[in-house]
């Protein structure tokens, strides 16, 4: 029989709302008991004990979105490295956007994406759940077979997204009225990319202080209008993807004061920066291409906002969307780098830090939309710490302070703003069913 018992460690289920401190044993893949204090196991048992004091005992986190470079750019990072770094962040569950290449856009290509991760030589793996293609190619101007995609959700296959945005709001309403009987999550990007122009920073003074063209917030919310009044019409429930601004949390608590059938999420680095921390003016310290996304980072109103959001639950979710690039796609100019950094390995550390550490949110806020929102989006049971459930967990130590570099990011892939900084909070041990993975850094 295999049996782990943590002593005294601090543990959170976010559906009971349980932040407790006790005993914990895991037998055969399940929780067998939690409580305040059990008894010695006996000495033939083959227990496993961990002093958990110290320590945090979380449900696996699930992250919507995220970019895969395997298959088709495999030198930016591969499959198996997304996988291990997901595990080192505590992520049991990753959703995977359809942007590879072949795009994800048929049945035949994601039986084989998923078959590919199933051929890796992992002790432990992240259950991968990759989104089919709205579009052909993923490209935005042909629907795909979405009723041919849809049986894909049989073998894992979250929903429909492009990871990007629509151009066509007349394609994107017949995409939400052929998939409404097909039941199937529906994630959209709201971005008017003709209202975007060249932007690459959110436009306002520190965007005029950089001499970098600035995106408006209409480019967001304009398009976040549009898909309201089209969910409005239609019922078509849906997802959005990359909220970034002040102005479109707004929308999104009217819309849902409404009764409206939609969710959202944000990315999680535009809970930690704003435009204030690409610009530092006097310092000659230059931008770091690494805070350049898309959507890109708001300013500190539009921060201070999102992170209101998340704790009001108007956003469900916290979003990883990891994306690997190359040292030599990142090292240029930030106008000219490509938007995107890593995140899988590094984002519970550094979400926990500032946002907990800081004490400006509590655990239960942080793991609420990393667990139980992303489920409801992708309607399935979370994982929870509870007796009875399948063991899905992560053994978190918020203490431990550690070095992101190459080794501890499990990837080739460097394109992280912590690069060579230390974080504060690490993932000790991750169990899985029977499985278990262990830091050793």
């Amino acid at each position: 029989m295999n049996r782990t018992l943590l002593r005294q460690v601090r543990y959170l289920d976010p559906l009971s709302g349980i932040d407790q401190v006790g005993d914990v044993l895991m037998a055969d893949g399940r929780f067998a008991a939690i409580a305040p204090q059990l008894p010695e196991p006996e000495p033939d048992s083959a227990t496993a004990i961990i002093d958990g004091t110290g320590k945090v005992l979380l449900p696996g986190l699930i992250d919507l979105f995220s970019h895969s470079g395997e298959p088709g750019h495999e030198s930016r990072e591969t499959l198996g490295e997304l996988m291990a770094g997901a595990i080192a962040g505590g992520f049991t569950r990753v959703g995977i956007l359809p942007n590879t290449v072949p795009a994800l856009d048929n049945p035949g290509a994601i039986r084989s994406f998923l078959d590919r991760a199933c051929d890796l030589p992992m002790d432990l793996q992240p259950h991968l759940l990759p989104w089919g293609a709205l579009t052909h190619k993923a490209a935005g101007d042909q629907m795909t077979e979405l009723a041919e995609l849809a049986e894909a959700r049989t073998w894992g296959m979250a929903g429909f997204a492009d990871g990007q945005p629509l151009p066509n709001p007349m394609l994107m309403r017949r995409l939400l009225e052929y998939s409404q009987p097909l039941d199937c999550p529906i994630a959209l990007w709201p971005c008017d990319r003709a209202l975007a122009g060249n932007g690459v920073m959110r436009e306002g003074m520190q965007a005029q202080l950089a001499g970098l063209p600035g995106t408006p917030v209409m480019a967001e919310t304009a398009a976040l209008a549009t898909v309201i009044e089209m969910v409005a019409e239609l019922g078509t429930p849906i997802h959005v993807i990359g909220v970034s601004t002040a102005r479109s949390v707004a929308l999104l608590d009217q819309a849902r004061n409404q009764g409206l059938p939609i969710t959202a999420s944000v990315p999680w680095h535009h809970l930690l920066f704003s435009t204030a921390d690409i610009f530092f003016p006097g310092e000659g310290v230059g931008y770091d291409p690494n805070l350049r996304f898309d959507p890109p980072l708001g300013n500190p109103a539009d921060q201070r906002a999102l992170r209101q959001g998340v704790k009001d639950g108007v956003i469900d979710a916290i979003a990883i969307h990891h994306a690997p690039y190359t040292y030599e796609e990142k090292t240029v100019a930030f106008d000219d780098a490509p938007a995107g950094a890593i995140g899988l390995p590094v984002a519970l550390a550094a979400l926990w830090q500032q946002l907990v550490g800081s004490g400006e949110w509590s655990a239960l806020d942080l793991l609420r939309p990393l667990n139980l929102g992303p489920a409801g989006v992708l309607r399935v049971e979370p994982p929870r710490i509870a007796v009875g459930t399948a063991v899905e967990a992560v053994l978190f130590d918020p203490g431990v302070e550690w070095m992101v570099a190459g080794e501890t990011l499990r990837s080739t892939a460097r394109n992280t703003p912590f690069l060579h900084r230390a974080l504060q909070g690490k993932v000790m041990q991750l169990w899985k069913g029977q499985r278990s993975w262990r830091s050793y850094a």
